[in-house]
């Protein structure tokens, strides 16, 4: 699941070219999609046997160093989500629309939004997401294309680095998205002196909030199995130290933990990345 810088910005140029055909009316359809089939998800999973009435599914996703160990059974939300075509921009279509709470009106008016309406609040969301100040010793930034997210990658990492990304692997495929799963590995540890997380945000195209945090971070890949036998190979993160953390966190409810009390972990659902360091090959002489 490792990808190197010069694989991702292949990638993203062959995206370009791609791309350039695609229409803001095919973004709008596509973010109106996928709000009402989140809402879908929640509401169809509400009544799962056993999880408690005010908890959102979506929310299933945290744990704690302690509970890595093979024959742990969580219950996780991952959602079916893939990075589309039609919602990934390049770096200059991106950039030539602002990025900014003081134009969600003019943003509404060019998606062909109402106001008030699912995607405009989801929108709204986002902006307000990406402006909120980081937490002391994080550094954040929302990429708007795969490049900028690369380019903010490389910047935190320095130059001496090459970038390495690896993403959760659903091995089957089913319509499930919250089940209970059970380690069946022992979970690999991937060495990460730095790590940057993105994760993708509801708007018309892909925007990712990407971050990374000073304190020590743990990168781990875990095979999971849920109970109606889906195999996923999921990407995890483990923040060693939460005491900067707003109380209200959700992952402090749902854990039943304080800031700074214990690690929190989380999956990755499979549209998200994982970043990590890798120092450049020094080229070989014969």
């Amino acid at each position: 699941m490792g990808i190197n810088y010069g694989s991702w910005i292949l990638l993203f140029h062959t995206l370009v070219i791609l791309l350039l055909h695609c229409s803001h009316g095919d973004q709008a359809k596509v973010l109106g999609e996928r709000e009402n089939k989140s809402l879908e998800i929640q509401h169809n999973n509400h009544h799962h046997n056993h999880m408690g009435h005010n908890i959102d599914p979506s929310s299933m996703v945290f744990f704690t160093l302690k509970d890595l160990k093979v024959g742990k059974t969580m219950q996780i939300y991952f959602p079916k989500r893939e990075l589309s075509l039609s919602t990934l921009w390049p770096k200059e279509k991106a950039e030539s629309l602002p990025f900014s709470s003081n134009k969600l009106s003019y943003l509404l008016k060019f998606f062909s939004f109402s106001q008030g309406s699912p995607q405009a609040i989801a929108m709204k969301n986002t902006l307000k997401e990406c402006e909120t100040k980081p937490i002391k010793g994080e550094v954040k930034f929302c990429a708007t294309s795969l490049e900028s997210m690369l380019e903010f990658t490389k910047n935190v990492f320095g130059s001496k680095y090459e970038i390495q990304s690896y993403a959760t692997l659903h091995k089957t495929k089913s319509n499930v998205t919250f089940q209970n799963y059970t380690i069946v590995e022992t979970p690999m540890e991937i060495l990460a002196p730095k790590v940057v997380a993105c994760h993708t945000l509801s708007y018309p195209y892909v925007v990712f909030y990407c971050h990374s945090q000073e304190s020590e971070n743990r990168v781990y890949r875990i095979s999971l199995v849920g109970e109606n036998g889906d195999k996923v190979e999921a990407m995890a993160v483990c923040h060693m130290d939460t005491s900067q953390w707003a109380h209200n966190h959700v992952s402090f409810q749902l854990l039943g933990i304080t800031p700074g009390s214990s690690s929190v972990c989380h999956f990755f659902p499979a549209d998200n990345f994982v970043f990590i360091p890798k120092f450049k090959s020094k080229p070989s002489y014969t």
